[in-house]
């Protein structure tokens, strides 16, 4: 549901808008002149497709999806799903600090709403891991539960927080609807609810992303795959 809500709505989405795209490394194409015009890859960035993706549109490229899909494996358990979650966070966290040095050449290069979208796709991204535990924390408070937060603060904040909150909910869940649709992966609609459970391991994944981005920011957790798969004796 994850991965179909990323390749099948948000990304077309953000090419359809004319902003930069932070490409995907398992299906990739490219124009060999468009890669040596750049210089190659960045053997330092841990998420070198995403700043690839960022330098590509910034050089005048374009980035286009194809209507086919590739098969990718999954994280299956939590802590590898932590480790390769939170090298993509620091991979935005690196990409936005290298890309951000110098605003002006930034807007300059890309345009208004292309800055605008890196602001709100990075930027959002990372603050979104970051704060998870604050916006996560007002769930106590509809069980019943003390928040900190509703007791001190004004009524009508918490009313209009609480509300942008639910909607920000309402649509992620029916971008992931839309996905499954997309995807013919209907039977799994019944399971989006469970997503906000999902998404709350991005707390610990955000918080390893932010200390590995100030102690070790060019560490990379390898992946580890195949434990979905049914293993054969020899």
């Amino acid at each position: 549901m994850d991965y179909a809500a990323w390749f099948r709505v948000v990304l077309p989405g953000l090419a359809r808008l004319g902003v930069p795209v932070p490409l995907g490394g398992t299906t990739l194409f490219l124009k060999r002149t468009a890669i040596e015009n750049l210089c190659g890859w960045d053997a330092h960035n841990v998420t070198e497709d995403a700043d690839l993706g960022l330098r590509l549109h910034r050089n005048g490229y374009r980035t286009l999806l194809i209507q086919s899909a590739t098969d990718e494996e999954a994280n299956c358990r939590v802590w590898p799903w932590i480790k390769q979650r939170s090298r993509w966070i620091k991979g935005y966290m690196v990409n936005y600090w290298a890309h951000m040095k110098t605003p002006r050449d930034l807007l300059t290069s890309v345009g208004l709403l292309p800055f605008f979208g890196m602001q709100v796709l990075f930027l959002g991204t990372i603050f979104h891991m970051l704060t998870a535990p604050i916006l996560w924390s007002f769930w106590l408070g509809y069980i019943g539960l003390v928040n900190p937060v509703f007791t001190a603060t004004p009524d009508s904040f918490v009313t209009a927080i609480s509300i942008g909150f639910l909607l920000c909910e309402t649509v992620s869940m029916t971008i992931i609807v839309l996905a499954l649709v997309r995807a013919d992966r209907r039977h799994l609609i019944p399971w989006v609810p469970t997503m906000s459970l999902y998404f709350l391991l991005a707390i610990p994944a955000g918080l390893k992303a932010a200390y590995e981005f100030v102690t070790a920011p060019m560490y990379w957790d390898k992946t580890a795959h195949g434990h979905s798969l049914n293993e054969k004796p020899d």
